[in-house]
């Protein structure tokens, strides 16, 4: 018989090395004490945290959540974070405050028009009615927690070729994508999976944020993520998801695109979360799951992008030109 989650031990023992969140950033520090209030479960544990290097008036009460195991993993992610807290200290050089602050260089590639109608689809503000309504919300609006997302080079070149293949060689990515989405978000889960707590909040964590990534792309692919020269390829393809053909029928864009398409939405993200009334809280969870994400799929790109685009035929190079 399985003995009682009450009976288990907590997932951080006394002594035990790990890293630690205070504030946006993570330190490496020691579990110096723990406990567990009688009738709690392991989860809900406090841990005594003595953080390296620091005096030992840092030294903090803290629960499960902003704890990580001192992995190869979670080191690189709190040297990502370190690196985007400087560049936050340091500043947009030149240019208004707040200007560009939440989005990306390569998701403004895809036109100001395809951004402005993702906002709208995701519950976001609205239509403006006005200048005063506009000066009345511009302060609300940069105050808004975003995901400064530091994405690894390998992947912003990646980014860089499909710009280009799209838009200049006049190719596209093959479809249905060999590895579409699901497949690539059922393999991440497979592999991050094993290294949190069943029934752990961690894991809960990176359950919805799965989810939500692939909600958020099969609602915006059509919207933002495309470049004007695959839209017709996108109708076609969504003509087959809405027919009989049993190959097709019932399935969404995260059945059929893949990777090449959702580094465009995780490049959009800042912009897309900016939309919503996600706490900061919420969204350093968030920065942290995609960080990790990104870090896994960067060292997987053989695997799942694809290696060639192909050349449509001439016929719908001039449609798509029209």
């Amino acid at each position: 018989m399985a003995p009682s989650r009450q009976n288990q031990a907590p997932p951080y023992a006394k002594d035990e090395k790990v890293l630690c969140f205070h504030g946006d950033l993570m330190y490496e520090a020691k579990v110096i004490e723990v406990t567990v209030k009688p009738g709690q479960k392991p989860e809900d544990a406090q841990y005594r945290i003595h953080y390296k290097g620091w005096k030992a008036s840092w030294d903090d009460w803290v629960s499960q959540d902003r704890i990580r195991k001192f992995t190869d993993d979670n080191k690189q992610l709190a040297s990502q974070l370190q690196a985007q807290a400087r560049m936050r200290a340091q500043g947009p050089k030149g240019g208004k405050k707040g200007v560009k602050t939440n989005g990306s260089e390569m998701s403004s590639a895809r036109g100001s028009e395809e951004r402005a109608a993702g906002a709208s689809s995701f519950g976001g503000r609205g239509p403006r009615r006005g200048r005063d309504y506009e000066l009345e919300n511009e302060d609300a609006f940069h105050a808004r927690p975003s995901v400064k997302l530091i994405i690894p080079d390998i992947l912003k070149a990646m980014l860089v070729d499909d710009w280009e293949n799209v838009t200049k060689n006049c190719q596209l990515v093959p479809l249905p994508h060999p590895h579409p989405v699901t497949k690539i978000l059922e393999d991440y889960a497979a592999y991050e999976t094993p290294k949190r707590l069943a029934g752990s909040s961690h894991l809960d964590i990176l359950q919805e944020t799965l989810a939500g990534m692939k909600e958020y792309f099969d609602k915006s692919l059509g919207r933002i993520l495309l470049y004007r020269f695959e839209r017709a390829q996108y109708a076609d393809m969504y003509k087959k998801w809405m027919s009989d053909d049993p190959e097709y029928q019932g399935k969404t864009a995260s059945d059929t695109y893949g990777p090449e398409h959702l580094m465009r939405l995780l490049v959009s993200l800042p912009e897309l979360i900016a939309q919503t009334n996600m706490d900061q809280q919420s969204v350093n969870r968030l920065r942290e799951e995609l960080a990790k994400f990104c870090t896994w799929l960067s060292k997987n790109t053989t695997e799942y992008f694809v290696s060639h685009y192909e050349t449509p035929p001439l016929e719908y190079i001039q449609k798509a030109k029209e």
